[in-house]
């Protein structure tokens, strides 16, 4: 069976779909923000939060260090918008504090060998590598060292260069996301199916989904094609300035997405037929024969 225990979830076949709201950088900087929406995915019953960890000068590169741009704080360098949106340890403590308290874990995506010993500090239940992450060899064995569970991403991506990053990583206590790293992806993008190419490939890892796209149905979709768990970016509002906010959802839509996903679980059922005691009455009545 594909399974990964994470925290204290098991994750994968025969389990609960496991939700994460990708905060990522959409608090731009602010803990109140960061807060705003961990408190918003605790209501929408989401399993798990999840930021991004960069270390600036590792992760951005040096021709683009220096590009000014307009930001909420008005015209600053690359770099200092980088370090404007990270956050640092006592940021992070507080945020491992807060999220204990509303029974939410977290994680992180990071993006370079000093984010993940940064976040170890915080004894995370899992690491997510991002699509972005995927050929960067020395990274994912940085995070796998760990001992950890590990989740990447395939958006941007060839089948060989999956193939790669999982004969190099190992099988073991690895989940896989199906996703198009399009912000935001057109639906005719998505290619779900892939979803069930992952399993067929992969079947002792659990396989997931991580959607970038405008709209619900199409992770609902997800979820009825087998994805063990599901991460989508949350915001409080989509209008709010930064990179991923279009391709993020609300809380209300957060809400409607987790109790969705819920409804589908039960509806799908085990696949083996029954007379199920509701449609009783109907039998004696309707039958002729």
């Amino acid at each position: 069976m594909a399974e990964v225990k994470m925290g204290n979830r098991m994750v994968g076949d025969g389990h609960r779909v496991y939700v994460i709201a990708e905060i990522g950088i959409n608090h731009n900087g602010s803990l109140e923000v960061a807060k705003k929406l961990i408190d918003g995915a605790a209501q929408a019953g989401c399993d798990a939060v999840k930021f991004q960890k960069r270390t600036p000068e590792l992760c951005v590169p040096m021709d683009q260090r220096q590009i000014e741009r307009d930001t909420p704080w008005g015209r600053m360098t690359y770099m200092d918008y980088r370090y404007k949106v990270e956050f640092g340890f006592d940021e992070y403590s507080e945020i491992d504090e807060y999220c204990r308290e509303k029974g939410i874990a977290w994680f992180a995506s990071c993006w370079d060998e000093e984010a993940v010993d940064f976040m170890e500090q915080f004894n995370p239940p899992c690491y997510k590598a991002a699509s972005a992450s995927l050929t960067d060899l020395t990274l994912l064995k940085k995070t796998r060292a760990t001992g950890r569970p590990l989740m990447i991403s395939t958006g941007m991506s060839t089948m060989e260069e999956v193939d790669a990053a999982v004969t190099e990583l190992g099988r073991e206590n690895l989940l896989i996301a199906h996703t198009n790293s399009t912000y935001p992806c057109p639906v005719e993008e998505l290619n779900l199916r892939m979803i069930h190419t992952l399993q067929q490939r992969y079947p002792d890892n659990p396989i997931g989904y991580s959607g970038h796209e405008v709209g619900l149905a199409t992770t609902w979709a997800a979820v009825a094609l087998g994805a063990t768990f599901i991460e989508r970016h949350v915001t409080l509002d989509r209008a709010m300035w930064g990179s991923d906010q279009a391709a993020s959802v609300e809380i209300s839509g957060m809400a409607r997405l987790v109790a969705n996903i819920r409804d589908i679980e039960k509806a799908l059922g085990d696949g083996v037929k029954r007379v199920y005691e509701g449609e009783a009455a109907a039998r004696k009545k309707l039958r002729r024969v």
